[in-house]
């Protein structure tokens, strides 16, 4: 198993974790009624996403956060985020870029998770 190391790599990370996230039966529903048929758009802003955080490539302007605002979601949705977020992560790579992807999924699940609690926003 290999690294993250590029644009490609970076796409099959996202393919696989929304893919898993569409299926979902606890999560599926909540993103699939709200994304309805812009997959293809919200695909495209987390690969820009992505290549920003891990490759430094400066794609990706806005705030992560604004679009989940007024989500009803709790802590049992964030910790089956992180499940998904980190299996995808696990079946495809190994290495420091797959790390800090571990890592800063953690830290968005946490800070998501807080500012929808707390409606400090």
């Amino acid at each position: 198993m290999k690294d993250i190391t590029d644009r490609k790599d970076i796409e099959l990370m996202v393919d696989t974790f929304y893919s898993a996230i569409q299926k979902d039966e606890l999560l599926g529903p909540i993103f699939n009624n709200l994304i309805k048929d812009k997959w293809p758009e919200h695909l495209d802003k987390m690969y820009r996403f992505w290549q920003t955080i891990l490759l430094h490539e400066y794609a990706y302007k806005g705030s992560p956060f604004a679009p989940h605002r007024k989500l009803p979601l709790k802590a049992h949705h964030f910790e089956r985020w992180l499940y998904l977020f980190n299996t995808s992560m696990d079946k495809n790579f190994k290495g420091q870029l797959a790390d800090e992807a571990k890592t800063r999924g953690e830290k968005m699940a946490e800070m998501f998770m807080y500012k929808l609690n707390s409606h400090s926003y």
